[in-house]
């Protein structure tokens, strides 16, 4: 990992905490939704002991619900195994400081076995390392680059919270559709400047930032990266950017459909394979109008090909699938086009710049899943030669014969289960485990009476 600005090697944390400038280190790893959970340590102490030995955490953390509810079925971790404990060992490259907060430096983790030692292979992080080793076997590394949406509100999240983030007891800090508006733009600087200058003084450099088409919607992207890197950059890019909003009696919100009438907020990830320094996917193959080598056009196939059944990684939660509208700027069918923001798959770039943009995850998205189902899909295609259908030219959303993407969580989690492709690609023990966690979160849905429900008919049936 190059040592960006912020980026920290032990001896300067080491330092830091000699001078009095740091004294907690936020010790942490990403649960099965994509939130940050673990431990902060005295400074002094983490680089005593936990720099070297790690930390423990209760296994329970890669089976609670939302609310924190300990989730019965899962064969991890259970009741009967009394729920034990996992080792939290330190990857010393994502050291940095987190700028955004006093004195305090972060850290993130693979999650261990504290029997064997091993990786835990259920833990997100885990499933992303295994494709990027796949990858290295292949003599192949992943750059990949995250473009996250989110939408910001004047409200306090416990004002939200009181409200019952309800429309009405929200304050979109917009009152116009603001796509590359300044104006607009000006108005959010409190937060969204704040969130690059500390990105940046945190080692997760910043490109730009902008107005979306929502009301208070933006993004901010930060530089392509590794993708291990680049999916540690995006955890700790969303928790700097909603703990930073809460600091000024503020909420951002990273759901993917916030509101029916509004769009949608996604994660359009960027991948592309390099070798020897070079970037893999240019050559003198004429792939609809696209000049790309093999392993470009096979890794597109594969990616495609494996959508459907991988669509969980993308779309993790009820919620996402109310983002895949027509004419929404969401994809609502896989098909392959050149610069046209229509298809769930987007080529860009020319040259070494050349890359495949997916528009299928949306902000809700764990960055560590999302990247192991899209490089596991594409390495696959590689493997099999799996070769791409022809590019489409036109309005994707009104096209026909194109497969769509599932419609709900329910028949996603449906195609995951019964996938071949992902029992070999990630273990028939974690598509387990993700099958359980995801038709737990749709049984949650199931059972629950909404708002459109009691307004359709509370007094009119």
């Amino acid at each position: 990992m190059s040592r960006n600005e912020g980026s920290l090697s032990p001896e300067q944390l080491g330092g830091l905490v000699e001078a009095g400038e740091i004294d907690t280190v936020i010790v942490g790893f990403s649960d099965v939704y994509g939130r940050l959970m673990g431990k902060r340590f005295d400074a002094s102490f983490f680089l005593d002991s936990a720099l070297h030995d790690g930390t423990h955490g209760c296994d329970y953390l890669l089976t609670v619900d939302m609310e924190m509810e300990p989730v019965p079925g899962y064969r991890f971790a259970n009741w009967q195994k009394g729920y034990g404990d996992f080792h939290l060992v330190p990857d010393l490259a994502t050291l940095r400081r987190a700028d955004w907060l006093d004195r305090s430096a972060i850290v993130l983790c693979d999650v261990k076995s504290d029997a064997t030692h091993a990786l835990v292979p259920e833990a997100p992080r885990s499933l992303l390392r295994a494709q990027i080793d796949a990858a290295a076997k292949a003599g192949f590394q992943t750059e990949a680059a995250s473009e996250l949406e989110y939408y910001i509100f004047e409200t306090s999240y416990r004002d939200a919270a009181r409200g019952g983030y309800a429309n009405a007891s929200l304050d979109p800090s917009g009152w116009y559709l603001e796509d590359y508006h300044l104006l607009q733009g000006t108005r959010v600087e409190k937060l969204n400047a704040a969130a690059r200058r500390h990105l940046a003084r945190s080692g997760v450099p910043v490109e730009n930032s902008k107005g979306e088409w929502g009301l208070g919607q933006h993004e901010l992207n930060i530089r392509h990266a590794p993708v291990l890197e680049m999916a540690d950059r995006h955890t700790i890019y969303k928790q700097c950017l909603k703990e930073i909003a809460d600091g000024l009696g503020m909420s951002v919100t990273f759901m993917a459909k916030l509101a029916q009438e509004r769009a949608g907020s996604s994660c359009h990830v960027h991948l592309s394979l390099w070798k020897d320094g070079k970037s893999a996917f240019p050559g003198t193959n004429d792939l609809g109008g696209v000049k790309c080598s093999d392993v470009f056009r096979w890794f597109l196939g594969g990616w495609m090909a494996h959508a459907a059944e991988t669509m969980v990684f993308y779309a993790p939660t009820v919620n996402s699938y109310k983002r895949y509208q027509a004419a929404s700027w969401a994809p609502t069918r896989v098909a392959w086009c050149r610069d046209n923001r229509t298809a769930g798959f987007r080529v860009v770039g020319s040259g070494p710049s050349l890359r495949i943009e997916c528009r299928l995850p949306g902000a809700d998205c764990n960055p560590y899943l999302a990247y192991a189902a899209a490089l596991a899909s594409g390495l696959d295609g590689i493997a099999k030669k799996i070769e791409p259908p022809p590019v489409f030219e036109g309005d994707v959303y009104v096209a026909e014969g194109l497969p769509e993407v599932p419609k709900s969580l329910r028949d996603a989690t449906d195609l995951f289960a019964a996938s071949e492709f992902a029992k070999s690609a990630f273990g028939a023990d974690v598509v387990e485990h993700y099958t359980h966690f995801f038709r737990t979160e749709q049984a949650a849905y199931d059972v629950a009476v909404t708002d459109w429900e009691r307004k359709r008919y509370f007094e009119r049936i």
